[in-house]
């Protein structure tokens, strides 16, 4: 079986030092939407140095995005096809803001493995700290198609109830249509986000739009509407990927108000409204 469930869950933690500037978090900041309009105060604060707030999403690609998916696929137990893996869902805890310019000690390792009949989950955790203390943790669930059935543990449902009643907020974000081109200079090179000729190897018509990308582009959406453009309020926030973006479609992004959260939907307007993020909520102070 290319995926070893006891030697991926066993295998040492993976610790590397990361790093980041200003023009990391600027890059990032533009790869997921940010600087519309270009002199609006509001979006100076993602893409001027002199001014600059950290997104907490950025945690998901500081020192260039690795330890990442990528790298996951590359742990001690796991052996899969590139063109077989979906990211299928993220969360990130904030322990404190983080800075616009850092060093720190990045430690991951593969915290469960999950078999869902006709896939494996992949959970690689990951994180991350510098002299100060602890600053995130990222768990990113790695879908791998095809790679189930040894009769091992199914894992935790990440479906929730969904939210009762209208949204209390509807908000559209256009995708640009290099949105992808851009976002992986952060660090996700995976070429399924740009090749056309790998895409339709891994089952899609075209390349798709990085999860990461819609993660942060909803995350600043939520940010900048109902909590006051105020990055350090983020405590947590967790999605699960239920379905493909392509550049150039507009994302519909609801929210729905919930005692110290803020519960999300998203969906592509393009497409019927087709849902891309579900399950998602945003901890906030």
């Amino acid at each position: 079986m290319p995926i070893d469930a006891a030697k991926a869950l066993a295998a040492e933690p993976r610790t590397g030092e990361i790093s980041w500037t200003p023009k990391d978090v600027l890059l990032y900041h533009l790869g997921i939407g940010a600087g519309i309009p270009a002199t609006d105060p509001d979006e100076l604060r993602y893409t001027l140095e002199s001014r600059l707030h950290v997104l907490p999403s950025f945690a998901t690609v500081a020192g260039a995005g690795s330890p990442g998916v990528i790298s996951g696929l590359s742990m001690p137990g796991v052996e899969v096809d590139l063109a077989r893996v979906l990211h299928g869902g993220q969360s990130l805890t904030v322990h404190r803001a983080i800075p616009p310019e850092g060093k720190a000690t990045a430690t991951s390792r593969i915290a469960a493995v999950h078999d869902k009949g006709n896939a494996a989950v992949l959970v690689l955790r990951t994180d991350v700290g510098d002299p100060e203390g602890p600053l995130w943790t990222n768990d990113a669930r790695i879908f791998v198609r095809g790679e189930g059935g040894w009769g091992g543990e199914r894992g935790p449902s990440a479906r929730l109830d969904p939210p009762a009643g209208e949204p209390d907020l509807t908000v559209e974000r256009p995708v640009r249509e290099d949105q992808a081109l851009l976002y992986r200079l952060s660090g996700d090179w995976n070429p399924l986000h740009a090749d056309p000729e790998f895409a339709k190897v891994a089952g899609f018509d075209r390349p798709i739009l990085h999860g990461l990308c819609t993660y942060g582009i909803t995350l600043k959406a939520v940010v900048d509407t109902l909590l006051d453009g105020e990055v350090g309020r983020v405590r947590s926030y967790d999605t699960r990927f239920a379905g493909v973006v392509h550049p150039g479609e507009t994302l519909r992004i609801r929210m729905w108000r919930q005692e110290g959260a803020v519960r999300v939907a998203v969906s592509a307007v393009d497409r019927g409204d087709a849902p891309v993020l579900a399950d998602t909520i945003v901890q906030h102070a």
